[in-house]
């Protein structure tokens, strides 16, 4: 996993690196799959691990509602995934942890806040124009 875009976190003593890709693949920007993000160990990588949520990614072309990746639902998942087996000192193929709705509230602590891309920004998921003052901006605007 390239480091250029990465943020450390540390989970359980052990520190790793994640990033959510750059750019969506065409699969994604359709949201024909789900938002996905990849994380490693920051010292000596070995196996990837590569988390699906049930969700579209924030840069989808279709307005598909989404979550923000958050460090508390990166180290969720993580935790779960060394539960499930994945040793990440050991060098192999990726290891996939896919996340259900329901996983989502129990690694989150509560019910995942979803957004809906709208023009410029986000707005909370059944939302309506006395949400803007609310908007998240996901693009800048030019001068």
């Amino acid at each position: 996993m390239p480091k250029k875009g990465t943020r450390l976190i540390t989970v359980d003593g052990t520190a790793y690196r994640w990033r959510v890709s750059h750019r969506p693949s065409y699969s994604q920007g359709n949201s024909w799959s789900p938002l996905t993000f990849a994380v490693e160990r920051a010292e000596e990588p070995g196996c990837v691990l590569v988390v699906s949520l049930p969700c579209a990614r924030p840069d989808n072309w279709a307005g598909e509602r989404t979550i923000a990746v958050r460090p508390v639902l990166v180290s969720g998942c993580v935790r779960r995934a060394v539960e499930q087996g994945w040793k990440s000192r050991r060098p192999g193929p990726a290891f996939a942890l896919t996340i259900t709705e329901d996983d989502l509230t129990e690694l989150l602590g509560e019910p995942p806040r979803y957004l809906v891309p709208f023009l410029w920004g986000m707005i909370p998921e059944g939302g309506g124009i006395q949400d803007l003052p609310r908007c998240t901006q996901i693009r800048g605007g030019s001068d």
